[in-house]
């Protein structure tokens, strides 16, 4: 009997198997981050395709966090009629969805944002040419608030679950590394300092959705940089958290400054070069009572029951493998457990910003091909 299709409860949230689609913009929302229909077909085909959870691409809590064109937002009750679109597709098709919630911080340039980026210390993001506004503490209380809000309207549009984005370099990373957190109050110094604000978070999102509903957060296991935040504090974070009640942590990896380190490293062919965060996640669900999720390359059935079996982690997510792929975990089900196609050449994120959407372009490639040879 195959672990990864157990059925399985985070929280009071039931989930048929223990694969997730992890968080992944995807460029399909109105500029003032209104949810679209293309949106809502997109995640009802990833439903379709048979995984336990869809976790949406990250949404801003407040417009001045926003990243990338075509990004969500959770800023606006307007949205409400839009995000039910988008919740109601994933319910019809049997899915469960969570939603993203992020404030991009020093990472979410003005052409975006339409303003100065805000971070915890005046310090440039390596990559963003931008100074960021150091937030002054009475702002900080504010974003807090903030994702409790957007936490309490994911709930209202019918989303089963809500995910902190902790990690990748954005403003709860930036607050818990030392490179770009140097303040000199209570949310900068030394590591329970750093992680006051994501805590703080965690506590108001809870307030305002309550005991039952799932709470999540995406956590680096290590920012892989000289001098940031390393495996030894998140597994110390991880615990924070664990005593706060999360409901689940889902390991990641590094931040655009982090070189041939990031959380999508490219060219992952041989099984080696699969499951680059398993160590750190392995080493946090040793620290924690809650369920651990693992991201990072994972290509192979082989090595994705494993994990579960060995209980190396309790839910293992994908990104890229099921932008080719959506029917991918359906695909496993039903006993072709051949590798998944993704050739993990980061092609599909270029489509977003200039033709609505990510897609496959491989796959476009080839079926392009085939049509032009018909």
């Amino acid at each position: 009997m195959r672990k990864v299709f157990d059925e399985t409860k985070i929280n009071h949230m039931v989930l048929a198997n223990r694969l997730v689609r992890s968080a992944t913009w995807e460029g399909m929302c109105g500029e003032d981050g209104c949810p679209s229909e293309k949106l809502a077909g997109y995640y009802a085909t990833l439903a379709r395709g048979g995984v336990g959870l869809i976790i949406t691409g990250y949404a801003f809590v407040r417009p001045d966090g926003k990243q990338l064109p075509g990004q969500m937002g959770v800023h606006e009750g307007s949205f409400a009629a839009a995000a039910r679109q988008v919740t109601g597709a994933v319910h019809r098709e049997g899915g469960k969805i969570c939603l993203q919630l992020v404030h991009c911080g020093g990472q979410a340039p003005s052409r975006a944002a339409g303003c100065q980026p805000v971070a915890p210390s005046a310090i440039k993001a390596v990559q963003y040419p931008e100074l960021p506004r150091e937030l002054p503490m009475a702002e900080v209380v504010e974003l807090a608030g903030l994702f409790a809000d957007g936490a309490r309207r994911a709930r209202e549009w019918g989303f089963d679950a809500v995910q902190l984005h902790a990690a990748h370099g954005y403003l709860i990373n930036q607050f818990l590394s030392p490179l770009t957190n140097h303040r000199t109050d209570h949310y900068g110094g030394n590591l329970e300092s750093r992680a006051l604000f994501l805590l703080e978070t965690c506590r108001a999102v809870r307030r305002a959705v309550g005991k039952e509903f799932p709470v999540m957060v995406k956590l680096n296991g290590s920012d892989n940089l000289a001098g940031g935040f390393d495996l030894d504090e998140a597994v110390q974070v991880a615990r924070m958290l664990d005593e706060e009640g999360i409901d689940a942590i889902e390991v990641s990896g590094g931040t655009p400054a982090s070189g041939a380190r990031t959380a999508v490293r490219q060219g992952i062919e041989t099984r080696e070069q699969e499951a680059y965060n398993l160590p750190s996640a392995y080493r946090i669900k040793n620290a924690v009572s809650c369920p651990v999720m693992v991201v990072g390359g994972f290509r192979s059935f082989e090595l994705v029951e494993g994990v579960i079996r060995r209980e190396e982690a309790d839910y293992v997510a994908l990104s890229r493998p099921l932008i080719r792929e959506p029917h991918l975990p359906l695909r496993w089900q039903q006993g072709d457990e051949s590798r998944a196609r993704c050739i993990s050449c980061n092609g599909c994120f270029k489509p977003g910003l200039k033709e609505g959407g990510i897609c496959c372009v491989v796959d476009k490639m080839e079926r392009e091909s085939r049509e032009f040879s018909l």
